[in-house]
């Protein structure tokens, strides 16, 4: 099975998922968004962005040290065939959030350990259900 490394998953709390207000989101990621679409939630690290819509999961990587070069990777729910949560711990100061799509392409995306992440599953488990 194939695994997608967005740049997102990393153990460093400093580069973890924080959540961002919409309006902090990439201005080209709004143009690439389908009538009707709208944001749920946002989260960011230094310079990556994960953007929960009501139709998918759009995650942004910036890379390189100019950040000139981006990649967009857009997962739709209708693919998900299953999503969990790991919830932070005593030790383990992140959670987690794990999708695996019907191609064989796991997710996880780790979230700083303020973020609520019931909350996130509970954002997007309507549109994925």
């Amino acid at each position: 099975m194939a695994n997608v490394s967005s740049g997102i998953v990393l153990d460093a709390n400093l580069l973890n998922l924080k959540e961002i207000d919409s309006s902090k989101i990439r201005p080209e990621v709004k143009d690439l968004m389908v009538e009707g679409e709208s944001t749920v939630q946002c989260f960011m690290t230094v310079r990556d962005q994960v953007i929960f819509t009501n139709k998918r999961v759009f995650v942004v990587n910036v890379q390189g040290i100019t950040g000139k070069k981006v990649s967009y990777f857009s997962y739709p729910y209708s693919k998900v065939v299953t999503y969990g949560i790991e919830t932070a711990g005593f030790m383990d100061i992140d959670s987690e959030l794990l999708i695996t799509m019907q191609n064989g392409i796991h997710l996880q995306f780790d979230f700083k350990s303020q973020v609520d992440i019931k909350a996130i599953i509970s954002n997007i488990q309507k549109y994925i259900l």
